[in-house]
């Protein structure tokens, strides 16, 4: 026989009595099933409850998991069972009672997505990190915050939450969202005025349980969006520790908090107008190094601080004047990048291959010009270009 699901009718229950009526190996773990269980089984977006299982006599036995399979729900847990045991099961409450949050602010967001703008939730997954929600058309960012503002009024409304299964004529005559076809009783959860929904999953009984709801992000997704939102105290957490980082750019930058975004933009401009400068200098640079390289020179190698812009300028002007090949390596964390260039006497791209192997570098280009890194020592890589360059004259 089936367990009970006590969690189906009771969603505030942190704890039942039951017995075990079988215990299977599972790799290292073991399923478990009871006759009567408060544990929600992974479903309709929602991970499987966690907490432990305390037998009659017996050590406790972690819950790492909970799953429904053949009508049967199984507790993963960390040692067996045996059927018969009589045990205490006590959920991990404050994980459960931030899901039910997050899955019970979801069904709000969702019903208004679709009243406002018709649009569908065609995908939900409720992490404990992030909840995303996948609706089925665009919307644009204020048609986010306008959903958020009306979520957070239903929260203040403190409307009642109710679960129920609906007889089949009760059913028919209901207008209800669903995500799929379900074959036999439909559980059916109600927030008045703002959604009613098929869903199997425990909610909070009251929408002021839930608290904050937050919308995080919004992104194209498979001709909709995806939005990223937390509620409750995963909410406030993430208010509070993002409140956090710009009171220290705020700090940082000598602006007014509401102000923050506007001075980023400006010292990114700064900071763009700053490389563009750098990028000249180096090149600057790059023409005036060249001019040290006698003209016919068979060979030139540099290992200078430049960027990669400047390293291609130096490369290319020691070329213009006459020299077969030119090696730049500048410093980069343990190793250093390099573009090496050379004239129609050579095809570099085996010379890539041997920089690999013999030095671990990594690169790659075309006949006349390669780049790419190397974790070798100066010393190693003098000595390797002098085997294959000054040696070869």
């Amino acid at each position: 026989m089936a367990a009970q699901r006590l969690y189906d009718t009771d969603g505030h229950l942190t704890s039942c009595t039951a017995r075990v009526t079988a215990c299977v190996p599972a790799g290292e773990s073991w399923r478990i099933a009871l006759d009567r269980t408060c544990f929600f089984p992974e479903g309709g977006g929602q991970y499987g409850d966690r907490g432990v299982l305390f037998p009659e006599g017996g050590e406790p036995v972690p819950v790492t998991d909970t799953r429904e399979e053949g009508g049967e729900v199984w507790h993963t847990a960390s040692a067996p069972l045996e059927p018969g045991t009589r045990v205490r099961g006590e959920l991990d409450w404050p994980l459960r009672f931030a899901r039910m949050q997050c899955h019970t602010g979801e069904h709000i967001a969702s019903g208004l997505f679709h009243r406002l703008y018709g649009l569908d939730n065609v995908g939900f997954h409720l992490g404990d990190d992030v909840v995303t929600i996948d609706l089925s058309g665009p919307v644009t960012w204020p048609d986010v915050q306008r959903v958020e503002r009306l979520a957070n009024e239903a929260v203040s409304q403190d409307l009642p939450v109710s679960c129920a299964y609906p007889s089949p004529e009760e059913l028919a005559r209901l207008d209800y969202r669903s995500k799929k076809s379900i074959d036999g009783p439909v559980r059916i959860v109600t927030i008045p005025g703002y959604d009613v929904c098929a869903c199997c999953a425990p909610h909070v009984s009251r929408t002021g349980e839930i608290g904050l709801i937050h919308f995080l992000s919004l992104q194209n997704w498979k001709g909709g969006v995806r939005l990223r939102m937390l509620c409750g105290s995963r909410a406030v957490e993430d208010v509070m520790a993002k409140q956090v980082s710009v009171s220290a750019i705020s700090s940082r930058l000598s602006a007014k908090q509401e102000g923050v975004s506007k001075a980023v933009e400006r010292l990114q401009a700064e900071l763009e107008e700053t490389k563009q400068r750098a990028a000249q200098l180096g090149r600057q640079a790059a023409e005036a190094l060249s001019e040290c390289i006698s003209p016919g020179k068979p060979e030139a190698l540099f290992f200078l601080e430049l960027d990669v812009k400047a390293q291609r300028a130096l490369v290319n002007a020691v070329l213009k004047r006459g020299t077969g090949v030119c090696g730049v390596f500048s410093p980069s964390g343990d190793g250093w990048t390099y573009i090496i260039g050379g004239d129609s006497s050579w095809d570099l791209r085996a010379v890539a291959k041997e920089l690999g192997t013999a030095l671990g570098g990594r690169g790659g280009g075309s006949a006349g010009m390669i780049q790419g890194s190397v974790p070798a020592s100066r010393t190693r890589i003098e000595a390797w270009w002098t085997l294959k360059f000054v040696n070869k004259r």
